[in-house]
């Protein structure tokens, strides 16, 4: 799959998610995973390490910034970083549906999540950005 170490960030302000979807995503190889409960905090981060960043899994609705203003301001860093926004409520509105469709959001998974179709997406998604970085590079 990617044979560089890239860097993923679960964001979630339940720690216990985070945890299971670290531990999930153990099984896929080339990537370091960086989980927070603190959506500033993890912004601060991938500022930091803008270029590194892969993917970010990013829950909706966090304290202090949610989801979708999270993932948008990552965007506007890194248009090459693979994004994926989940939730537990239904969720359906003009703004996401906007940011989907200019793929600001590139995947989307509803809670509860099964831990199979989170890694499946997981893996979905960096295949995505290795041929989107691939292109990038091409003369």
């Amino acid at each position: 799959m990617i044979s560089k170490n890239r860097l993923v960030a679960i964001v979630d302000d339940e720690a216990d998610i985070t945890k299971l979807f670290r531990d999930a995503l153990g099984v896929v190889s080339g990537i370091t995973i960086f989980t927070f409960t603190d959506p500033i905090i993890a912004l601060e981060h991938i500022m930091i390490n803008k270029t590194k960043y892969v993917l970010i899994i990013s829950d909706l609705r966090m304290p202090g910034l949610n989801g979708m203003e999270l993932i948008k301001k990552v965007k506007n860093m890194n248009r090459l970083v693979r994004t994926v926004l989940m939730t537990a409520f239904d969720f359906d509105d003009e703004l996401f549906q906007q940011y989907i469709e200019t793929q600001i959001i590139n995947g989307f998974l509803q809670k509860p999540i099964m831990l199979k179709d989170l890694v499946k997406e997981v893996d979905n998604q960096l295949h995505i950005y290795q041929l989107e970085e691939h292109k990038t590079k091409l003369p």
